[in-house]
């Protein structure tokens, strides 16, 4: 990241370890979407998310004042959260009883009620696929398809190197498009193929 939202960054770093709660509350503010989403759709699980959301905000608030002065601060609250996650499922708590995984991402809204049931039926067929996608594949695609990381910061956020991270990475697309492709085809999509 350069330019200058990386100076921006740089700023709010200065600020988080000079302790400014100000800074805190915009850390917040500018990331507090992206972390959910991660969480939400790593667990599948909303309550168990809002739990690990707010303990990732506990330990930047109490890790503040020791980030070094380089910390991608994203980059930073994403492997705090899949950290939370893996340690969480690890434990033997985790259980995905068919839960959904929220997809909103945002974006065009469609337009016609065709693409309104399309998308509806594509992001069901996309969540089931996700939901069952082994954890450490989810992890994955959900950081650099939806977080949008480079996959050498993913790697990190991960805790793997980049080599098992892409190798993480192309099986849970595999994955994907296998589970994807295994879907039929919604009836009114199949008659607009015709």
């Amino acid at each position: 990241m350069t330019g200058p939202r990386a100076d921006d960054e740089a700023a709010l770093v200065a600020r988080l370890r000079r302790g400014e709660p100000a800074a805190l509350d915009e850390a917040y503010d500018r990331h507090k979407q992206a972390i959910y989403r991660f969480l939400r759709r790593m667990t599948g699980r909303p309550e168990l998310a809002d739990d690990l959301f707010q303990d990732t905000w506990l330990r930047l608030a109490r890790a503040a004042r020791g980030l070094r002065e380089d910390t991608r601060l994203r980059a930073w609250l994403l492997t705090v959260a899949g950290n939370l996650a893996r340690d969480h499922a690890r434990a033997g708590r985790h259980q995905r009883a068919g839960e959904e995984v929220l997809l909103s991402a945002p974006g065009r809204s469609p337009d016609t009620p065709f693409e309104l049931a399309s998308a509806g039926q594509t992001g069901r067929r996309l969540e089931a696929a996700l939901a069952a996608m082994p954890a450490q594949q989810r992890e994955a695609v959900l950081l650099v398809a939806i977080e949008r990381l480079e996959p050498a910061d993913a790697a990190r956020v991960a805790g793997v190197t980049p080599e098992a991270f892409r190798q993480r990475l192309a099986r849970g697309r595999a994955f994907l498009r296998e589970a994807l492709a295994a879907a039929p085809l919604p009836a009114a999509a199949e008659r607009g193929r015709r």
